[in-house]
This record gives structure tokens, sequence and C-alpha cells, in this order.
């Protein structure tokens, strides 16, 4: 469905986090038995940064949630912190709230809570706070997505083993009087019956263990039928895109900025052919950064930010797909 809201919001500050280790596609071919060069020639990718056992998810979030607010100069703490991870640090309690405490904010009574929707988490989660400026309930929001990838990955299968890496982003938000900033629109949809293209089936109440060692080591390695999502977000994303640029009022060529999921190297590619001629708007970090599943949009968004892909005045669409199988697609105006 899609919503016409224009919510008056300026991006304060925003901050990213890359673990210390780089995991080169040259090191992957060794340990999987391929030629030099196998990897990055069949997935895209050349290296990835993967967290150490002291890089935690709200560790990392933290990092970059302080740079964000240190770029955003406020005086006080935010009116919320909303966290929008693909997979939690520990089921209770959220990891919003770990990130708060390693703020330094622990005892600062701000609100905290967490949004799923996987890969999209961040958008949802940048959706609520944008409703709740709208609202009035909050001026300030700090919104980050932070996720350690390579936790759930099996170490026997290499395409999910190539294409994942770890990172975390934030941004600091706060509400303005300028009637043309914020987010113009939003559309999304989620086709419930592809859920299980891609899951996590270990870490809620569906693995017990009274089922076993063996039955949760299973359950919590990540599963994904990689042509399968590819051809069902396929089909999902021009719908959402569409609806988005319609109630925004604005036509594909009026966007300067595109900030995708770097969900594999063939997914940024289709969303370059979406936006041809001009598939130069779509920024593509993934061959250094892979798949950081919620934190690859906010990842994306900072490096556009940082490198001034994206600049105030711009139109800008965040779009992704996640396990659902769900679209998104939300214009924002810097």
């Amino acid at each position: 469905m899609s919503t016409i809201m224009i919510s008056r919001f300026a991006i304060a500050g925003w901050g990213s986090y890359r673990p210390r280790q780089i995991l080169l596609s040259l090191d992957m071919d060794s340990r999987h038995g391929h030629a030099p060069g196998w990897t990055e020639a069949e997935f895209g990718i050349s290296a990835r940064h993967i967290a150490s056992p002291d890089e935690t998810t709200s560790g990392m979030a933290a990092a970059a949630a302080r740079s964000a607010l240190d770029r955003a100069g406020w005086d006080g703490p935010p009116d919320v912190i909303i966290g929008g991870c693909g997979v939690m640090e520990q089921p209770i309690p959220s990891t919003s709230v770990l990130v708060q405490d390693k703020l330094g904010l622990g005892r600062s009574g701000v609100p905290c809570f967490d949004i799923n929707q996987t890969c999209l988490s961040f958008v949802a989660a940048l959706d609520v706070a944008a409703m709740g400026i709208a609202a009035g309930r909050w001026r300030r929001a700090l919104v980050f997505a932070s996720d350690i990838a390579s936790a759930g990955l099996d170490p026997a299968v290499p395409k999910t083993r190539s294409i994942f890496g770890d990172g975390a982003a934030a941004v600091a938000i706060e509400a303005c009087d300028d009637a043309q900033s914020g987010m113009l629109s939003i559309a999304s949809v989620t086709i419930g019956a592809h859920h299980r293209l891609a899951q996590l089936r270990a870490g809620g109440t569906r693995l017990r263990v009274e089922e076993g060692y063996e039955a949760l080591v299973a359950g919590s390695h990540f599963e994904m039928d990689a042509f399968g999502i590819f051809k069902a977000a396929a089909k999902a994303l021009p719908g959402v895109i569409g609806r988005a640029l319609s109630d925004a009022g604005l036509s594909h060529d009026a966007i300067a900025c595109v900030i995708c999921h770097q969900a594999s190297a063939p997914g940024v590619a289709h969303i370059k052919r979406l936006f041809a001629p001009r598939s130069d708007r779509v920024v593509d970090i993934f061959a250094t950064t892979g798949n950081q599943i919620a934190a690859s949009i906010p990842g994306v968004l900072a490096h556009a930010l940082d490198s001034g892909r994206a600049k105030p005045g711009d139109d800008v669409l965040l779009l992704g797909t996640a396990a659902g199988i769900s679209a998104t697609a939300m214009v924002l105006r810097l």
C-alpha cells in the first residue's frame, strides 16, 4: 500500500561503522578450494568486513550512533532511540536498550525500541521516526541498524558465505520548519507466501533446546533460495517505486540518487536497469561491503552523504527488499 505523507525533518547527523577485519574474496577462494578470482567473478565481490568477537551488534551500532550524534551536535539526548536491525543481538532486551546504555544514556530514560523487517528494518524504523515527528511526539530521533551476518552463515555454503558482510550505520533526524524537507512518500508491499525463500529458524520459539544441539545448529544457519528471492523481488520493486514516486509527485528523472539495498551484485544491477539510462544515480558499493542485511541501506546512505553523491535539496529514493518477501520505496528530500 502507499501512504501520502510529508514528514518535515532534516538529517542532522549520520555515521557508519565497518569492522576491523577485512575478508578478501581471495581468502574465500582458498578456503573453498577455488582458483584465485573465482569468488569475485562469480559473486561480484572483492572484500567485505567481518566482526571480531569483541565487535558486538550493539557495540557497532553505538559507534555509528556516536558519529551521527557528534555530527548533529545536539545539546541533549534524542527524544527516542529506534533500532532497525535484521537480527537482534539477543532476544531480550531489545538491541536499542543495549545501544542506549553503551552511549552513556542508560539512566536517561530516553524511550528505546526495535523494529524488525529483516533487510528493510532501518527503513521501517525511519518511517516510524518520521511519523512520530509528524505527530509531534518527538523532535529528535536516533535511528540505527547493525548486523553481524557472518554469525549465521553456514561455512559449507560458498554463496551465502561469500556475499554477506557485517557493519552498522545510524542517522540523527530532527524536526524542521522547511516544508520541502523530509519524507515525501513511502510505498510498501509484503508477499507472505514467499516466507520460506529466506529464513533463519533459530533464535525464537520455533526451535527449542529440547530438540537437541544439532537441530539448533542447523536452524542457526541462514537459509535462502537466491534465485527465488531475485524473481520475487524483481516483480515487486517496480510497483512500489511507481507508487512512491507518484505519491511524491515526482518522475523517475527527478530522483538525484538511489540508495538501494546491496542485496547482491545481480540485485543492484537490476535496480540500475530500472533507472536506465541514468543508472549512475544508483549507489553501488556492494563489491567492498557485501550484503549487510539491515545495515546495508543506511550504510549506503551514509556513504552517499559522505561522498557528496547525495546533497541538501536532493530528492533521494531509499529502496530495498527483505525476507517475507517485502519491498519498500521511500522518497526523501534532503
